[in-house]
């Protein structure tokens, strides 16, 4: 699926965070996506305080702000994979940040995911938010 089929659409699903060292204890709480032409938003909450945030495309490349984990935004790179969009950032100069959107056939489920990637190279999932189509008009 490509990020020109998506626009206009509506999700609403489970949000998976992970705080924990060993990556084995996520908390989970309700989420929302919205697609539009350059960019998804998207709705969590964490111990019960709503958050959100924004990926927007360009040309040359992403502008990525979560008011959880990256209150100011960051500036990344697209990279090509098989997913709708896969952009990867750098911080605190060493540590990366991948985030991956993806649609599941045939199930038409949407997920965005989001890894942290240690200075020695090291993959730990941080966020997962697996969606459905909202119902109603996008």
């Amino acid at each position: 699926m490509e990020w020109s089929e998506l626009v206009g659409s509506r999700w609403q699903g489970k949000c998976e965070l992970w705080e924990d060292p060993l990556g084995d204890v996520a908390q989970t709480s309700e989420c929302s996506v919205a697609v539009d032409a350059n960019a998804l938003t998207y709705t969590w909450s964490y111990k019960g305080k709503p958050h959100q945030g924004r990926l927007e495309l360009s040309a040359d490349g992403a502008e990525f702000v979560d008011s959880w984990h990256q209150e100011k935004p960051i500036k990344g790179e697209r990279l090509p994979s098989g997913a709708i969009a896969t952009v990867r950032y750098t911080y605190m100069e060493e540590w990366g940040w991948r985030i991956n959107l993806c649609h599941r056939t045939p199930s038409d489920e949407l997920v965005l995911q989001m890894t942290n990637i240690a200075p020695w190279g090291e993959e730990a999932r941080a966020v997962r938010m697996v969606c459905q189509r909202a119902p109603g008009p996008a």
